[in-house]
């Protein structure tokens, strides 16, 4: 009996081992179909979660995939990263052992695109900071109009148009300097910002919203279809 207990026990652990096993090089073929199907620039950080993996394996279909994309990955500019989940991957175990995945149907993804205030503050001159203040930024830099040399800090609020992230600045200061009211509106108008987004695996932005390390804008996407065409 007791060399029974000890061979079962065995018998568990070398499962758990192989069930690990087998994730890592999943993770491996499924993140290359994954950027190749999902158009991707490079092959992401891809995490299968759940468990037994094997049983999800070999039903073909993944519960929860979770993926980590860098600006390299998704070749948008530096300042760039994105946090994706997608639910219910449908890919047959002979396809991801076999290497050769076609298209993947997912029931829902759901993602997050974060825009660093370094990149942001690029798009509207090298001298800007932005910080969050609210549930809007606070914009502080120096323009050039009419001829003067204008200290700004504004505050804006960040909104959705389309595919794209608006900065729309509407309480502005020359921070202490006196200057005419229509040079300060002229300048105030230059830290007004659009910001084109392209989120992975088609994804539709639903929200923006300022965070400590960046706006983040959030997209979905139900009964997708990658590498669908």
């Amino acid at each position: 009996m007791r060399v029974l207990l000890i061979a079962l026990v065995v018998g568990l652990g070398l499962l758990v081992v192989g069930d690990r096993i087998a994730v890592g090089v999943a993770e491996d073929r499924v993140a290359e179909a994954i950027a190749e199907r999902g158009g991707l620039a490079g092959a992401p950080d891809v995490s299968i979660e759940g468990r037994p993996f094997l049983t999800q394996a070999v039903g073909g279909e993944y519960e929860d995939v979770r993926i980590r994309l860098s600006a390299g990955d998704l070749g948008e500019p530096e300042g760039t990263t994105a946090d994706v989940r997608l639910r219910g991957v449908q890919v047959p175990l002979s396809d991801v052992l076999g290497g050769a995945v076609g298209e993947i149907p997912v029931e829902r993804i759901d993602g997050t695109v974060t825009l660093s205030y370094a990149l942001l503050s690029r798009e509207l001159g090298t001298d800007t900071e932005l910080v969050p203040e609210g549930a809007g930024l606070r914009v502080t830099t120096t323009v050039e109009v009419l001829g003067y040399e204008v200290p700004l800090t504004a505050v804006g609020t960040v909104t959705l148009d389309g595919q794209e992230l608006v900065l729309d600045v509407d309480d502005a200061g020359a921070a202490g300097v006196d200057l005419p009211g229509a040079v300060v509106d002229a300048a105030s108008d230059l830290l007004d910002l659009r910001y084109a987004l392209e989120l992975p695996f088609g994804l539709e932005l639903t929200g923006v919203t300022p965070e400590g390390d960046g706006v983040h804008v959030t997209g979905g996407a139900r009964d997708t279809v990658l590498g669908g065409g």
